[in-house]
């Protein structure tokens, strides 16, 4: 049975996602499924590119975000999905090492009009690395299930 629903968000709510620490091995295995291109893929012709070592692909960084985001908020929550992503942006490379942690800040929540069984959910999230630098955000609508209507 859900345990978080739309009336459990709140605007201005920040909800800490977690931390992950990348591989070298991580970041080369995903990028040669996902995104082979050298700064990704080989550490050698890394060096010699406009980010002079290996980085992650922005979407390994957004899909490790996205899995941190399902286990500490969807897993239990009465989500009714999404309909979709409005913002992502890749501020700064991520490097073999570094440790990213995510969040979401509540920005809006809103009630369905057309739907009272649900309601939307604003949020951006962000992963940010060891250094609090913020590497990726992003703003997006989650559908969430109503404990009345």
């Amino acid at each position: 049975m859900a345990t978080t629903h739309f009336e459990d968000f709140t605007s201005g709510q920040v909800i800490e996602l977690g931390s992950v620490t990348l591989t070298e091995e991580a970041i080369i295995d995903f990028a040669t499924q996902f995104d082979p291109q050298p700064f990704h893929i080989d550490p050698v012709a890394a060096v010699d590119s406009s980010f002079g070592g290996l980085i992650a692909s922005g979407w390994h960084t957004g899909s490790l975000w996205m899995r941190l985001y399902a286990d500490t908020v969807l897993d239990g929550a009465d989500s009714r999905g999404s309909p979709g992503m409005e913002e992502l942006r890749w501020w700064a490379p991520v490097r073999p090492g570094d440790t990213l942690t995510g969040t979401i800040t509540v920005m809006n929540t809103a009630p369905s009009a057309k739907n009272p069984t649900r309601g939307t959910v604003l949020i951006e999230g962000a992963m940010t690395n060891q250094d609090g630098v913020v590497v990726m955000s992003m703003r997006s609508r989650g559908l969430f299930g109503r404990r009345t209507g």
